[in-house]
């Protein structure tokens, strides 16, 4: 796209993540002209291909939050659409292991609380039937999530892709958008390349840089848009087979809600395993690079449940970054989406903070957004 010719299009979505294009998707099968920007060479190449590909059940959220409810919505809706589409996944199921014994005595209040969301099929079991599951394990008891599984995050976005251009929507790459300003009951957006569009509704989907671009939201007061926090999440990958079927979470401490769920073990669907992600904040969200060294910790934590990682069996794969709101020591915060009818803008829609479980939930979060008053 370019020049400055001002041209006019029903609805654009500002981000081709799998949320952005989620929220596309939907408004395009609703009849509406769809546009999609993205600053990137092509779909997903941010946060959504840098995350564990994870179907979360909808265990740990706030009752009552927009995690609980559309996570738990969204798996069921991903399955649905997965089954519907060939999308490859597998509800491969997740285990999650008490290694003292104040975890284990708090696995039946984890229940309670998936149960309050919910979830209903967790079912603690003993170590020995933890055993029986994964032989390789190591805990003192343990909660099964048969709910929980993996999926084939890129093939899911390029089916969104194709359902949007099916419906006549359109994705535009290598297009930065720099501002956007209220203008006659809509929005016009401002490309760096000069381009200049009107739109009826604009969904600011920016992920990592939603933050930024609200503050560049002419007519929007700026006590609307919170602080952007960025937290890394290394990740590093098992050298050979897993011995493990299933996803293996440490139980959550009482703090588990000021940082991340910790080491975890995660399979794809070509049976690799991989640790983590870690909790690193940074100033920058560029910052991609994978220490080495920060493996070494990975180590002890990941021997609490499987002991028998041998040494040097794992190298540095790849980093994340989790476009939060809440900052070190906060309490984490929920998915924050506002409308017109929160912020007083008409025509604009802000998505804060989608993090984990943002996958799980972007068909969920779609069908949110375009039922916005």
């Amino acid at each position: 796209m370019n020049g400055a010719l001002v041209e006019q299009v029903d609805v654009v979505v500002v981000g081709a993540g799998v949320v952005g294009l989620a929220i596309a998707r939907a408004w395009a099968l609703r009849g509406r002209e769809v546009m999609v920007l993205e600053r990137e060479a092509g779909i997903g190449m941010g946060t959504s291909s840098r995350n564990s590909e994870v179907i979360h059940a909808g265990i740990y959220y706030p009752p009552g939050s927009l995690k609980a409810r559309l996570c738990v919505q969204g798996r069921q809706a991903l399955y649905r659409y997965c089954d519907e589409r060939g999308i490859p996944y597998q509800r491969c199921g997740k285990l999650i292991v008490a290694s003292t014994t104040s975890q284990r005595d708090a696995l039946p209040d984890l229940v309670r609380q998936a149960a309050n969301n919910g979830v209903d099929d967790l079912v603690v079991v003993s170590r020995e039937e933890a055993l029986v599951l994964e032989p390789h394990l190591n805990c003192m008891g343990a909660v099964l999530s048969p709910s929980t599984g993996i999926i084939d995050s890129h093939s899911l976005m390029l089916a969104l892709q194709g359902d949007l251009e099916q419906a006549q929507g359109l994705v535009v790459c290598h297009t930065s958008v720099s501002g956007l300003r209220a203008n006659d009951g809509g929005m016009e957006v401002v490309c760096a390349d000069g381009t200049r569009l009107w739109a009826r509704c604009v969904i600011n989907a920016a992920g990592l840089g939603a933050c930024a671009l609200a503050q560049q939201t002419q007519g929007l007061s700026p006590s609307f848009v919170p602080r952007a926090w960025y937290a890394k999440g290394s990740y590093f990958t098992l050298e050979g087979r897993s011995p493990f079927k299933r996803l293996i979470y440490p139980a959550p401490e009482p703090d588990r809600h000021l940082a991340g769920l910790g080491v975890h073990l995660t399979i794809d669907l070509g049976g690799q395993a991989k640790f983590g992600p870690d909790v690193e904040w940074t100033e920058s969200p560029d910052d991609l690079q994978v220490d080495a060294v920060r493996g070494e910790r990975f180590y002890t934590a990941v021997r609490q449940y499987w002991p028998g990682l041998p040494d040097g069996a794992l190298h540095p794969g790849y980093a994340g970054m989790r476009p939060k709101i809440s900052g070190p020591g906060q309490p984490a915060a929920d998915f924050l989406i506002q409308g017109p009818a929160t912020h007083g803008v008409p025509g604009l829609i802000n998505l804060f903070g989608i993090e984990s479980p943002g996958l799980t939930s972007c068909l969920a979060i779609a069908e949110h957004v375009v039922n916005l008053p």
